[in-house]
């Protein structure tokens, strides 16, 4: 015979199945993958944010001058190159040989080099976004030795030394506001951007953001007294964000005082001294020849900008980043957040429905665009107490009319107050983010398991 179902145990079991434990997990689950989709979307927001501020700072870069690398002054000495090869004439047959002379560059190095140099730093600002730019008024000093060719297996019938050049390499030549000059010995030569040499190379990506300015001629036999002379150039530029120098002097002894108050120093060498105050910086550094490698002569120049160093002017918080790492963070807020609900609901017996979930979770999210419209009109720690607090309060007075009670609901406001300041502190921390956020997560989890324990799952 057949088994007889009765429709009342029927019914009784499919409600028991929509009443379940297991069901409702389901669905808070389904809920918290759903947000998700939203949640990338706030982080596609934010670098797309940041990546109007950063074509706004290259607009004011550009209007203003761009980050300084200076790679000099650097003695550059042509020179011809011989070689030889044969010819066969066609209807003779007579074979002769053929000598051909080609027009090189021989690179020598400053034997000491000092740039002693005030900066005076500012923010300027474009809409809502703004970047830090500088003026620069420097006395770049220092000697150079009578080349000595022979390192080079180079002789004296090869050199050209009456077209030999001073040379300096720089990242920013529209921000120079003073004609370059240098006072060689009793010398005194101007500079021109090199465009015909190195524009060419500049537009095929050969030279990294830089333009060759190089002096008129000279002869270093008839300027240079005793095989060495000393040079002086005072550099007077506009420019933005960081400056780099090269250390190319066999002794290079950098010294750099500024206003601004926040300034990272950078590169292949810190400074062996510093000083920084409310009033702004003052920095001192000395390289030697041994401490870097690569000599003092080249017959072709090198690319040496990694060992170059100097000081960026960073603006201490950018709100962008720290958008992006609260936003990292979202996937944990909404799991614990809807992870909270489920515990009250599971063990106050108060039905809470899955719209109503769906209604918290758009809470949360708003979260985030809130925090990152309000940050870039004010602090991101303002932004964050603002966004912070509107998002708790709302939460907690819609569970208030849930619940009915204010037992839960104050218990709420609590456990996110909690939640939100944890986030807070981790995104500001750096080195201890990860131990401190472990710790915290361990304590959630051990918190949840806790009062997971008075739950009948059955």
């Amino acid at each position: 015979m057949s088994e007889i179902t009765n429709p009342i145990e029927q019914s009784t079991k499919s409600s028991n199945f929509k009443n379940s434990t297991t069901l409702k997990m389901f669905i808070v689950g389904f809920l918290v993958l759903i947000l998700l989709i939203p949640l990338a979307f706030i982080r596609e927001l934010i670098k797309e944010r940041e990546k109007t501020r950063n074509d706004a700072v290259i607009e004011i870069n550009k209007d203003w001058g761009s980050n300084i690398r200076i790679y000099g002054p650097i003695m550059k000495v042509p020179y011809h190159e011989f070689s030889e090869s044969t010819e066969t004439d066609v209807k003779t047959g007579k074979v002769s040989k053929v000598i051909y002379k080609e027009v090189k560059y021989a690179y020598f190095f400053p034997e000491q080099l000092k740039i002693d140099g005030k900066i005076n730093g500012e923010t300027k600002k474009r809409g809502i976004y703004n970047t830090s730019v500088y003026q620069i008024n420097s006395t770049i000093s220092g000697t150079f030795n009578l080349p000595d060719i022979s390192r080079l297996e180079l002789n004296n019938t090869q050199m050209l030394w009456d077209k030999s050049q001073i040379l300096i390499r720089t990242s920013n030549v529209k921000g120079i506001t003073q004609q370059l000059k240098i006072k060689l010995g009793s010398e005194t030569l101007g500079f021109k951007v090199a465009f015909d040499e190195n524009q060419q190379d500049l537009e095929q990506g050969n030279i990294e953001n830089s333009f060759d300015v190089t002096s008129s001629y000279f002869d270093p036999n008839i300027v240079f007294v005793n095989g060495q002379e000393s040079f002086e150039i005072a550099y007077h530029s506009n420019g933005s964000e960081k400056i780099e120098i090269i250390p190319i002097g066999k002794e290079t002894t950098i010294h750099l005082t500024s206003n601004w108050q926040d300034p990272n120093f950078m590169g292949e060498f810190l400074p062996q001294q510093k000083q920084i105050s409310k009033t702004g910086f003052d920095a001192n550094w000395k390289v030697l020849e041994m401490n870097r490698p690569f000599s003092q002569e080249f017959k072709s120049l090198p690319r040496l900008n990694d060992y170059s160093f100097g000081v960026d002017f960073m603006i201490p918080v950018d709100n962008y980043q720290q958008n992006e790492r609260s936003a990292k963070y979202g996937y944990l807020v909404i799991a614990l957040t809807f992870l909270l609900f489920f515990l009250l609901q599971t063990l106050s017996k108060i039905n809470i429905h899955p719209f109503q979930y769906l209604l918290i979770g758009l809470a949360l999210i708003i979260f985030y665009t809130l925090l990152l419209s309000i940050s870039e009109q004010a602090n991101f720690t303002i932004a964050y107490l603002i966004s912070g607090l509107a998002t708790v309060l709302l939460i907690a007075l819609f569970s208030k009319s849930i619940m009915k009670t204010w037992k839960f609901p104050l218990f709420i406001l609590a456990s996110l107050s909690a939640l939100y300041t944890f986030i807070f502190v981790i995104i500001q921390l750096e080195s201890y983010a990860l131990l401190v956020g472990s710790i915290g997560l361990f304590a959630i989890l051990a918190s949840v398991m806790y009062i997971s324990r008075k739950i009948e799952w059955n």
